[in-house]
């Protein structure tokens, strides 16, 4: 795969993430900051490196499965492993000014 072709799929990759979200905030994943790393392999594997906003939260399996689902679901993305870390630990600084925003935070 290209470059010009793997910067095509993340780009497709993280506009899908957009549309993930945790039904307890009106932000998306992406947005929120719980996307760590996208790493598009050349075989069409996909490894999405990912956190949740408390390690307890109770919409993790409904978050997961929706990437999974979504991320599979693009043209050229052969399969999707999501692995959930907690390291770094998440907090409100990674959010994107668009997410502090719609939240009230700024």
């Amino acid at each position: 795969m290209s470059d010009n072709n793997f910067l095509k799929l993340e780009e497709r990759i993280v506009a899908v993430l957009k549309t993930v979200y945790d039904p307890e905030i009106p932000v998306d994943v992406y947005n929120l900051g719980l996307i760590y790393d996208v790493d598009c392999k050349d075989d069409g594997s996909v490894v999405i490196t990912m956190t949740l906003t408390a390690p307890n939260c109770p919409m993790a399996d409904f978050i997961l499965e929706d990437i999974q689902q979504k991320v599979s679901a693009i043209d050229g993305v052969k399969s999707t492993e999501v692995r959930l870390v907690f390291e770094p630990e998440w907090d409100k600084d990674m959010m994107s000014e668009e997410a502090k925003l719609e939240l009230g935070l700024l």
